[in-house]
């Protein structure tokens, strides 16, 4: 089968999908899919919509269906769905009963092994059943673990002779790999839909799939460990308070160093009020780009100061945090050194050596333990729990990439309130009768 670029309309927004579905086949999109927030949200009008808008387009329905298959399918297929999404997680009956509907209905069956652990044996079940094609399903969850992988398809691909698709991450720098490693049908998603020209993102990725060739993005892909610096750098705080669902901000700092960006994994202290002498040890023990995080009770006199500040920038560390004083502003802003605390005082403390380095402390209101990962710039700061750091990162990718589209939108006429479509999703309350 000739490797064809699939489209997954993962939108909530019939007009928004419609648009992007426009761009993308003028781009070279072969196959166009009502993704499955799509029919959650519009029913399967969006299939109708887009039988309507695109007659000569192969439309798939993703609709995973896991029971009931026959009116399932039926109702798709009657829809305008030429190709219809059943979950191999669903019973043998269930996949039986969706592959003799198609039969009759005229539509064929793609199995989506998604979060399934023994892939390559259900792919041969469902070549057996009968099944029309097999997809490999990174799950969007999954790929914002950092988890992306072409590996299983090409066991697929050495199992069964039925078409592969292959779905999750897939950009124009990867395109070309899904292809090699077996896939027929490549299924692309953000990498099309987020763009700001959809035209472009698909006819790339296309020219991917059939010359084999990488085309460079920093967008549309997931990050591991080692990319999480350069992620954080491209983001903002706004971005990573949206990917924390609103959470993280620490509360009732000061930005000492206006413009400075400060990222860094935290380096923890732990001292008494006005007692610096923890504090500038610890820049001893940090490591390049770590953040110092002093918790000093979130009182004066100052922990911290222009001297401090200069060791801390020949060790090329990120920034300090600290819930209580600073001083010597001027000379730190000067120097460009990314800061925040909570007071800003002419009075210095003393060096007693009390307090302790590398603990869980308190600072703005927020629980931090050493080894998180600090980022600050004009609008705050925000905690992002090491556990959780390679996921909130490329979550907040996520947030910037879609962002981008809609800023395109706006700037084409529309408005926030129309792209968003604000009136349709507001929340009404429901009467007690």
């Amino acid at each position: 089968m000739k490797p064809v670029l699939q489209l997954a309309l993962d939108f909530v927004d019939l007009k928004r999908a419609l648009k992007v579905a426009h761009e993308a086949v003028a781009g070279g999109v072969d196959w166009l899919e009502a993704g499955t927030p799509l029919i959650k949200s519009e029913g399967l009008d969006a299939v109708r919509a887009l039988r309507r808008e695109f007659p000569g387009q192969t439309i798939v329905a993703d609709m995973k269906v896991m029971d009931a298959g026959r009116i399932e399918v039926e109702s798709a297929a009657k829809a305008g769905a030429d190709i219809v999404d059943v979950l191999g997680a669903a019973s043998d009956a269930t996949i039986k009963e969706c592959i003799e509907a198609g039969k009759n209905y005229g539509a064929k069956i793609v199995i989506d092994t998604i979060a399934m652990d023994e892939v390559v044996k259900r792919a041969r079940e469902i070549e057996e059943m009968g099944a029309d094609y097999v997809s490999v399903h990174i799950p969007i969850d999954d790929q914002m673990l950092g988890v992306i992988s072409f590996a299983k398809v090409t066991e697929v691909a050495r199992a069964v002779r039925i078409p592969i698709a292959i779905a999750g991450g897939i950009n124009s720098e990867t395109a070309a790999g899904a292809v090699s490693a077996g896939a027929s049908i490549i299924i692309v998603g953000g990498a099309i839909n987020k763009s700001s020209d959809a035209t472009r993102a698909a006819r790339e990725i296309k020219q991917g799939m059939t010359t084999g060739k990488k085309k460079k993005t920093h967008l549309y892909k997931r990050a591991i460990l080692p990319d999480i610096r350069k992620i954080f750098e491209m983001v903002s705080t706004a971005n990573l308070s949206d990917a924390l669902h609103r959470s993280g901000n620490l509360e009732g700092l000061i930005l000492i160093t206006p413009g400075a960006k400060m990222i860094g994994p935290a380096v923890t202290v732990r001292t008494y009020p006005g007692d610096w002498a923890k504090s500038v040890e610890a820049i001893d023990i940090a490591e390049t780009a770590d953040v110092i995080v002093i918790d000093a009770g979130g009182v004066g006199p100052a922990v911290w100061g222009e001297l401090a500040t200069h060791s801390a920038i020949q060790k090329k560390l990120s920034g300090v945090l600290i819930d209580g004083a600073i001083r010597d502003v001027a000379e730190i802003r000067k120097l460009g050194f990314p800061a925040f605390a909570k007071i800003v005082t002419p009075t210095a403390g003393e060096p007693k050596g009390f307090g302790e380095i590398g603990v869980p402390v308190k600072v703005g209101g927020v629980r931090i333990n050493p080894g998180d990962w600090i980022v600050g710039d004009d609008d705050g700061v925000l905690l992002i729990p090491e556990k959780k750091v390679v996921e909130i990162a490329n979550r907040a990718m996520d947030v910037l990439e879609k962002e981008n589209r809609v800023r395109e939108e706006i700037e084409r006429g529309e408005t926030l309130s129309s792209v968003a479509e604000l009136l349709r999703w507001e929340k009404h309350k429901t009467i007690d009768h």
